[in-house]
């Protein structure tokens, strides 16, 4: 079972930046996807970024492109951080975000991004943008 723990969440004015941290551990393939979604207020839970933890390929929602970066650090013991840098956010960015785990590697952005095709998720960081 792969483990999921969100962290680095909170309240910035609009422009501002935050960072997410997502800590991984448990037995994590080589050849997968991991990625963050989020869910606001009455929406649905939506695909943000994914990241391949073998060859670096990347995904992006349209709504976050040239704003937010995901990356993905190898740990000692096999474990990994996943993380997600947001720049000049908006008040749409809102939402709780969460850290998810795939177990499978996907060849397009509409499956990486699907919450669907996820099966452990975190808990959850909460991310608020005033205007």
């Amino acid at each position: 079972q792969v483990q999921l723990v969100e962290s680095g969440g909170g309240s910035v004015q609009a422009g501002g930046s935050l960072r997410l941290s997502c800590a991984a551990s448990g037995v994590i393939g080589s050849d997968v996807f991991m990625a963050w979604f989020r869910q606001g207020p009455g929406k649905e839970r939506e695909g943000v970024a994914a990241t391949s933890t073998r060859d670096g390929r990347l995904y992006y929602a349209d709504s976050v492109k040239g704003r937010f970066t995901i990356s993905i650090e190898n740990i000692d013991n096999g474990k990994k951080s996943l993380y997600l840098e947001m720049d000049s956010l908006k008040p749409e960015d809102t939402a709780m975000y969460y850290c998810a785990y795939s177990g499978t590697y996907f060849f397009t952005a509409l499956r990486a991004l699907s919450p669907r095709n996820y099966a452990r998720w975190g808990q959850g960081t909460q991310v608020t943008v005033s205007s």
